[in-house]
């Protein structure tokens, strides 16, 4: 994948097919450190410890449809290749967290890519589930959380296209605004 965001889609994808009615993303870049994070944790019903054994391997999947798993392997090389590192915690009944670290001015580092368009794209296709991002640029954050956007909006689903708009361009905005006052 050419985009961190598209590895994070991917994960939280993971995290809906595991019953996920909440995840919870954590993007963390520290200059001073030369740090990027990112964490993402879910409510699923988790993994057993063989499976949580097996689940970075390419050739280890639950789906029927194909006989590889490349999401999390990529990620985990993304990572490495960065010269960062990659965990993955899980516990049966109660969630799973996939945490990696980058070396924020690595040649390899991939772009963080589209978030708005990533983040939206999940919550349209998953209105029930909701999404608490948090993207923290040296100690300034920018969040949003569905559970009080559904809130705001009434009787209006959250997967509206004119909701789904502004959800965009609000994630745009507000990480274009930490970006500059970098």
């Amino acid at each position: 994948m050419r985009e961190l965001s598209l590895h994070i889609l991917d994960i939280m994808e993971n995290s809906v097919g595991a019953g996920a009615t909440l995840i919870d993303l954590k993007v963390i870049e520290k200059g001073m450190e030369n740090r990027l994070e990112i964490r993402i944790r879910d409510n699923g019903r988790g993994m057993p410890p063989y499976m949580l054994r097996e689940v970075a391997d390419p050739f280890f999947t639950t789906r029927t449809t194909r006989r590889v798993g490349l999401g999390l392997s990529l990620f985990q090389e993304a990572a490495r290749r960065c010269e960062g590192e990659f965990h993955i915690q899980s516990r049966e009944g109660e969630g799973t967290e996939v945490s990696a670290s980058f070396q924020r001015d690595h040649i390899d580092l991939a772009p963080m890519g589209d978030m708005g368009s990533s983040l939206t794209s999940l919550i349209m296709g998953n209105p029930g589930v909701d999404v608490l991002y948090t993207h923290e640029v040296d100690g300034r954050v920018f969040s949003l959380d569905t559970r009080e956007v559904k809130k705001e909006l009434e009787d209006v689903p959250v997967n509206h296209p004119e909701v789904i708009r502004y959800l965009t361009e609000v994630i745009r905005d507000g990480l274009a605004e930490l970006k500059k006052k970098a």
